[in-house]
């Protein structure tokens, strides 16, 4: 079974926080899920917001991430990310409340309707944690 096995690196600016050996690891690209497992082919590609989803011979991992990249490279996925929190780590009346903070977010331009749209996305996916 070690050659089914791969690398995984989770890591925000602020902390690593995910390294495991996995064998197999879901994640958000900027246009649509992508799935990976042992020697994969090579590929950069960038992140969008959602889970990313990692059986590990710990067990199984659930994080939020949003924004950054994934990088698979030998048998190493590295996903650098500007956010991760774990499905655990989520309390959901304040996800309920952020995402109403989030809808009264002004867009007067598009750059805030663009903020708005990212943390929209960030907290309807953080609503689906349970």
């Amino acid at each position: 079974m070690a050659e089914q096995i791969f690398q995984l690196s989770v890591i925000t600016p602020d902390r690593s926080i995910l390294e495991a050996e996995a064998s197999f690891c879901a994640f958000p690209a900027h246009d649509g899920e992508i799935g990976i497992r042992a020697h994969r082919a090579p590929l950069l590609v960038k992140l969008g917001t959602g889970w990313l989803r990692a059986q590990t011979t710990e067990g199984d991992h659930r994080l939020l991430v949003d924004g950054g990249f994934a990088q698979m490279v030998g048998n190493q996925l590295s996903v650098l990310t500007e956010f991760a929190q774990r499905s655990d780590e989520i309390d959901s009346a304040r996800a309920q409340e952020n995402l109403a903070a989030v809808e009264a977010m002004p867009t007067a331009d598009e750059i805030q309707f663009a903020a708005r749209q990212r943390a929209l996305a960030r907290a309807r996916a953080a609503l689906k944690a349970g």
